[in-house]
């Protein structure tokens, strides 16, 4: 991930770019001391997050933010926490760190702004490709009808095939487009573009039926009708 920093207190900026140099994935592309200056990056440059300082000397943080017309992920930096509340209020804002914090808070900070920059960018994919025993397959994302979890493995369901990996359903869930996606049971996502009829206990898609758990009954049925 490509991220900048926006922040007039050099100390504070040292900091953050040590930090920075830790996560190899993470990659800063400019360093600004004013929201002018780092507008003006913006308008030309792509970034996934922005390092931004809440007390600016030319404008408070929030309000900048507010001014960019396709703002990335946003990690608030301050020493004053009583400004958290009116900062989520945003819907970029991934997280808020209060001075002094340290390499670990970053860290879940950064990670919690990767998940959403991987589900925005998979939701915009048609397919990917995943590795199944040292074969690389190509898995086209409107093909699956569903994802099982067994134990460490979860399988991709397709119209044509199933295709078995080590992975955890949760971390699919995490990226997956929600809006299609839905987890219906502690080992079922399913795409809710393939459902053929569902009742209160079940869904029903192709010749197989699943189990809807106790615990995603109501969730389930607040997307499907958000979806329509």
């Amino acid at each position: 991930m490509n991220c900048i920093i926006i922040e007039d207190e050099m100390p504070a900026q040292r900091i953050l770019k040590s930090y920075i140099q830790k996560i190899p994935d993470l990659h800063l592309k400019g360093s600004f001391q004013t929201a002018s200056s780092a507008n003006s990056f913006l308008k030309e440059n792509n970034v996934e997050v922005v390092l931004l300082d809440i007390n600016l000397p030319d404008i408070p943080g929030i309000d900048f933010i507010k001014t960019v017309k396709h703002p990335p992920q946003i990690i608030f930096t301050t020493a004053y926490p009583d400004y958290a509340v009116s900062s989520f209020e945003l819907d970029t804002i991934v997280d808020y760190l209060v001075k002094p914090f340290s390499f670990d808070r970053f860290l879940k900070a950064i990670s919690k702004a990767e998940k959403l920059v991987n589900r925005q960018s998979l939701s915009e994919q048609e397919s990917i490709f995943i590795n199944v025993d040292k074969t690389i397959h190509k898995l086209i994302l409107n093909d699956i009808l569903y994802i099982e979890s067994d134990r460490n493995y979860i399988t991709f369901v397709t119209t044509a095939k199933k295709l078995t990996i080590i992975d955890s359903l949760k971390s699919w869930k995490e990226i997956l487009n929600p809006s299609q996606f839905i987890q219906i049971h502690k080992s079922f996502i399913v795409n809710s573009k393939k459902i053929d009829k569902f009742t209160s206990s079940y869904v029903y898609i192709q010749n197989e039926k699943i189990s809807i758990g106790r615990t995603y009954k109501e969730s389930f049925q607040m997307q499907i009708r958000s979806n329509n």
